[in-house]
């Protein structure tokens, strides 16, 4: 690992980039991979609309386990995946395949280890990590329904977002967008059936949309293995450098993806006891921040592929040594950050209200839903300022401990406790206890501003050949 190489960078000609490759690369990259993320999302949206028309009690069920697969989603895709591509496309900046080869069967052995200890623990004890998030009896069985099947996706779910994570590094995102729209409609049209019990088939409700998720998983990840094998791509992902690295790259990986799911895993771990104590107030409160949550998910896709591009990009400039317009590209990403804020905000104001109503909930759950979307339409301007600039911008440029640092701090030091307070101490109505659960999002952006323009995130990770024996 070499040092930060801040006081050697080039202060550039101009203020903002005006080179128009730039421009290019980033919004090509962004667009793909906003489109990707939200049809992929869509897909546990189908589970959600679907499941809130069937009923409030299945649709809460779910969103309990759902916590459990944000965390393994959090943990291995802004984890493990996250650590990959830092690396990864700073080697796809030297044209070094071999190394991506070899680092994407790290992260694969790594992945496995955990999918294999939480599919392992959904089987042992699914009541145990079900009421983690709620009380309710009647919610607990549809959720312990639902997670008796969607357990055995999670080993499919980790090996399909690694390798898209390797093809993404080296700017291939096309086939991930592809793949979204053939899982989605998949998992549409078996949740149609199942839930509902269409053309003969029974209404198995909550368990019809655990099958139609695994259905749709596992055809995703036989596609795209095909495409793999099939495909002309820079890497061909043979067993033989998939399933042997030399021991300098595995510390490599180590050192760069433990900050990030140190981070990812305690980041997820305060949202899901954020859920959990909604479901503890009520249920109402936990219905109506499911609905509410997936609208702002689905919102929150732009920024979160705004992060995914911006760090692809920078890691791959930081890795080429060709740092000349590098202060520009930052200061012309983070304006572009704050419009995208913008557009998110007034974005899910403008689809709150006719979405909100293709769920059932009750009076009482819709008015709370309508409340913590305005909380939304406030943070969500932060989210997409600090989430880019530190995901995207420091993490690609080689600095994965100042994620994990400020993750830590507001997540446990700042959220949590107020969290705890507004709701059980202070007993605030949901909205204020909701905003104190993302207050985080605001407080971020200053000291996130501060360490971007300093530019002391930039580290060149990869190593020479002679460097990796």
């Amino acid at each position: 690992m070499q040092p930060s190489v801040r006081d050697s960078l080039p202060r550039g000609e101009h203020f903002f980039s005006r080179e128009p490759a730039f421009y290019k690369s980033f919004f090509r990259l962004f667009l793909l991979l906003t489109l990707q993320n939200i049809v992929t999302y869509s897909v546990n949206v189908a589970d959600n609309v679907m499941l809130g028309s069937f009923s409030q009690t299945a649709l809460s069920g779910a969103a309990a386990v759902n916590q459990i697969q944000y965390v393994l989603q959090q943990l291995i895709n802004m984890g493990l995946c996250e650590g990959l591509i830092m690396l990864a496309s700073q080697y796809w900046g030297r044209n070094d395949t071999d190394a991506i080869q070899r680092l994407t069967g790290i992260a694969l052995c790594l992945g496995w280890a955990v999918g294999l200890l939480l599919t392992l623990a959904a089987f042992l004890c699914p009541r145990a990590l079900v009421g983690l998030f709620t009380n309710d009896a009647d919610i607990l069985a549809e959720g312990v329904a639902y997670l008796s099947i969607l357990r055995l996706s999670y080993l499919v779910f980790i090996t399909t977002l690694i390798l898209l994570a390797a093809l993404r590094s080296m700017q291939i995102v096309s086939i991930a967008f592809r793949l979204s729209v053939m899982t989605l409609l998949v998992n549409a049209g078996i949740n149609f059936v199942l839930i509902f019990g269409r053309f003969g088939f029974p209404c198995l409700g909550v368990r019809g949309a655990a099958i139609g998720t695994l259905i749709a998983r596992c055809l995703e990840l036989l596609v795209l293995l095909l495409y793999i094998r099939k495909g002309r791509l820079p890497v061909r992902f043979a067993a033989s450098r998939l399933l042997r690295f030399p021991r300098s790259l595995v510390g490599d990986f180590l050192r760069v993806s433990l900050p990030c799911c140190v981070s990812s895993l305690l980041f997820s771990s305060a949202v899901a006891m954020q859920t959990a104590i909604l479901g503890h107030l009520s249920s109402n409160a936990l219905a109506a921040n499911s609905a509410a949550g997936t609208l702002f998910q689905y919102c929150k896709m732009i920024p979160i592929s705004a992060s995914a591009a911006a760090g692809v990009f920078i890691g791959r400039v930081v890795g080429s040594g060709e740092l000349s317009g590098l202060r520009g590209y930052v200061r012309t990403l983070q304006v572009l950050f704050l419009c995208i804020g913008l557009l998110v905000s007034g974005l899910l104001l403008a689809i709150s209200r006719p979405l909100l109503s293709l769920y059932a909930l009750t009076p009482q759950a819709l008015a709370y839903a309508r409340q913590i979307i305005l909380v939304f339409c406030i943070t969500s301007i932060g989210t997409a300022y600090e989430m880019p600039c530190m995901c995207g911008i420091c993490r690609g440029g080689g600095d994965s401990r100042f994620v994990m640092f400020m993750d830590i701090f507001f997540s446990w030091c700042v959220v949590v406790p107020l969290s705890v307070c507004a709701a059980f101490v202070l007993r605030l109505d949901i909205a204020a206890v909701v905003f104190f659960m993302n207050c985080d999002q605001i407080l971020k952006c200053i000291p996130v501003f501060i360490k971007t323009n300093r530019y002391t995130f930039i580290k060149k990770l990869a190593r020479t050949g002679a460097e990796k024996r």
